[in-house]
């Protein structure tokens, strides 16, 4: 027999497996990265809820502060119209027919055909009926917000 043959041979010794905490500094990094990234989107979404938040506060309160329903619809009339000139400018020069079409959102003929169309004589009439006023309140402001916050053409 030969001196290799009675040597006592073990088996391959592997390293124990790394622990799983403290990761790695790579894995710090990604998770930084992912905080920043929740971050960011939770800031831009809260941003975009608070501004929607103010310019429905700043149309109720314009709105409120007209007085009478006729006033309130030439109130609704002026508000639109800044917003058709932010979203789009040239809009609030539109007139009659064209106006209303231009607020009327798509698959919907709310303004040319229905509510909506108090706001081309309302503010001129002697008197406007309350309810009526109400209905086109609740129709506008919608448009109003989305006229705000829609992506400009």
């Amino acid at each position: 027999m030969s001196a290799a043959a009675s040597l006592p041979l073990r088996d391959v010794q592997l390293p124990p497996s790394p622990p799983w905490w403290p990761p790695a500094p790579g894995w710090w990094l990604v998770f930084a990265a992912l905080v920043l990234v929740v971050a960011a989107i939770w800031v831009w979404k809260w941003r975009a809820r608070r501004a929607r938040q103010r310019w429905l506060e700043l149309f109720d309160a314009e709105v409120d502060q007209a007085g009478s329903p006729v006033l309130q619809v030439a109130a609704i009339a002026s508000l639109l119209r800044r917003a058709a000139r932010r979203y789009q400018p040239g809009a609030e020069r539109l007139q009659g027919p064209a106006w209303l079409a231009f607020l009327d959102e798509n698959n919907s003929r709310a303004f040319s055909d229905g509510d909506g169309a108090l706001l081309l004589d309302g503010g001129y009439r002697p008197s406007v009926d309350a309810e009526a006023v109400q209905r086109l309140r609740v129709l506008a402001r919608r448009r109003y917000l989305s006229l705000l916050t829609e992506r400009r053409r």
